[in-house]
């Protein structure tokens, strides 16, 4: 892909950018209570700024009763008590605007907690200011749900609720009911909220499910997937989703959303979070033209169980760098998905698949999201059914392993009790094998993950082919890709090999003219035109 960029786009911050996904609950205690908080994430934004990382990503820290852990929020606009107080925060942006880091936010406008107060007053009855804030229909005459629509965790999308004698819908938890974003009142609360954070420094946001803002209001059966049932965990995996969300009023709320941002000085920043049906097609959708969003990103690498280069291939092609398309934006790990190191090494684990995964990840165009000890190497960890958190993953036991493995705590130094998270019992376990790969352990050791995560993301900034670029790929297969990134006369070449074994490569590795970085740590004998087991190149072209 020949890409020509806009002067605009070059001076846009986000653009190509790095960002740092923390989790509150996970990265540092400080009240001893087992549970990070907003203090703990300003003690250690040290370390996220030595990174080089452009921003950061905090997700929910809201008032929550925490059945989703925050993402069933209670009050848009205040800190839930367990992460502190709004001066905590407002300490927090001062911080991490001093060490040059931009601010994201969750933003959660799909559903509410029903505990928020705009839920208690729309189930009083049909006739009170909310009373059509949420979605209530009424049931059929035999008493069932209005139509087949399933919950992403499980179960009908539909819960009946005596107070209004009423069915209430939710995409997710039976305590998550749905907001009726087709009432432009329920529009305008939301962007109010958005703008209380914005007020206060924010640099923008990343937007929740945003799939899942309306549905269908004639309230049409969703089409089966043809999904055997053998296949599938969740009943909502025997559906496509056309009718359940992705209504096109979706794209005039974006758009009414970039006009609040476009109130404020300096280039506010959103990202979507797109998952369930037609996902490529949504992402486009609310990317398109500069009046939505920035851009989003899917599941796409977050559920694949394995890497290969033709994969790669695929789904970055899929972006051709047209004018008016979206900009793309990729993850290989977050809180809701096991740690790529783990999915995609059959259990290895090794820091030689770290490194190769993060090389991968900040060669990619478009944006990057790397998730909190990603650059330390941090495998999937074991959380025994008996710690278990996640409603999803005790719901499904044992036929899913949910989000919990993903979010335990980050270990911050080998010698502290509980890896020097927390001096009480944290609210998930601290996995072992978590210890041994503390940021203390590997801070001076110029051969460690968290050492190359440095080098890689460094490189990345200083090269605006790997920010801006284009791509185009020379050979992609199940072990092998080779791709390049240019940006007027500079290409630089990326090749990665996934597999345990040697491999020849098409590409002339001999006629290269500076090498910019590998994951090898210069203990491997070169062979011309090859690249050792589990590792990654660049070179200057």
């Amino acid at each position: 892909m020949a890409i020509k960029v806009s002067p605009k786009a070059e001076t846009e911050w986000w653009r190509g950018a790095t960002i740092y996904q923390i989790y509150p609950r996970s990265f540092q205690d400080t009240n001893g209570d087992g549970i990070g908080d907003l203090k703990g994430i300003t003690q250690r934004l040290d370390h996220v700024a030595s990174l080089g990382v452009d921003a950061i990503w905090l997700s929910p820290f809201f008032t929550s009763p925490m059945k989703d852990f925050g993402y069933d929020v209670a009050d848009y606009c205040d800190v839930d008590p367990i992460f502190g107080v709004l001066d905590d925060f407002d300490a927090l942006i001062a911080r991490a605007h001093e060490l040059g880091l931009k601010v994201i936010i969750d933003q959660v406008y799909s559903h509410t907690s029903d505990q928020h107060a705009w839920f208690t007053e729309s189930r009083k009855d049909k006739t009170n200011p909310k009373a059509d804030w949420y979605v209530w229909v009424d049931p059929k005459e035999d008493g069932s749900p209005p139509n087949n629509w399933q919950a992403y965790f499980g179960g009908p999308s539909w819960q009946w609720d005596g107070f209004r004698k009423q069915y209430y819908l939710h995409n997710f938890l039976i305590s998550q009911p749905d907001l009726n974003l087709h009432n432009e009142e329920v529009q305008t609360a939301l962007l109010d909220a958005a703008r209380f954070w914005l007020d206060r420094g924010v640099d923008g946001f990343r937007l929740d499910v945003v799939n899942c803002f309306f549905h269908d209001p004639e309230l049409r059966d969703n089409p089966a997937s043809g999904r055997p049932m053998d296949k599938v965990s969740r009943s909502f995996d025997m559906q496509l989703h056309t009718m359940s969300e992705g209504h096109p009023n979706t794209v005039k709320f974006l758009e009414r959303l970039r006009g609040v941002l476009n109130e404020y000085d300096g280039d506010r920043f959103t990202v979507a979070e797109v998952a369930g049906t037609e996902t490529l097609k949504n992402q486009k959708l609310f990317t398109k033209g500069g009046e939505r969003l920035s851009t989003a990103y899917s599941f796409d690498f977050l559920y694949r169980q394995h890497l290969t280069g033709k994969g790669v291939q695929d789904a970055l092609s899929n972006w051709s760098g047209a004018d008016d398309e979206g900009w793309p934006s990729w993850a290989f790990s977050n809180h809701d998905a096991p740690r790529a190191v783990t999915r995609w090494s059959d259990g290895a684990n090794s820091p030689a698949h770290a490194r190769l995964y993060l090389m991968l990840l900040l060669s990619l165009r478009g944006n990057v999201f790397m998730y909190q000890g990603e650059e330390l190497g941090l495998p999937q960890a074991h959380v025994a059914y008996e710690f278990l958190q996640d409603p999803e993953a005790i719901e499904n036991w044992p036929n899913t392993l949910g989000r919990d493995g993903a979010r335990t705590p980050i270990p911050w130094n080998a010698t502290e009790t509980e890896a020097g998270f927390s001096d009480g019992t944290p609210w998930l376990p601290v996995d072992p094998r978590h210890v041994a790969l503390s940021q203390n352990e590997q801070e001076d050791d110029a051969s460690s993950t968290l050492s190359f995560a440095r080098k890689a993301i460094a490189a990345r900034q200083a090269l605006a082919p790997l920010r801006l670029g284009g791509i185009s790929f020379q050979e992609a297969n199940d072990d092998t890709l080779v791709f390049t990134r240019t940006l007027g006369e500079e290409t630089i070449c990326c090749a990665f090999n996934f597999s345990d074994g040697w491999k020849t490569i098409s590409t002339d590795l001999s006629a290269q003219s500076e090498e910019l970085l590998s994951t090898q740590n210069g203990d491997e004998l070169a062979r011309p035109g090859c690249l050792p087991p589990v590792s990654g190149k660049w070179w200057r072209v």
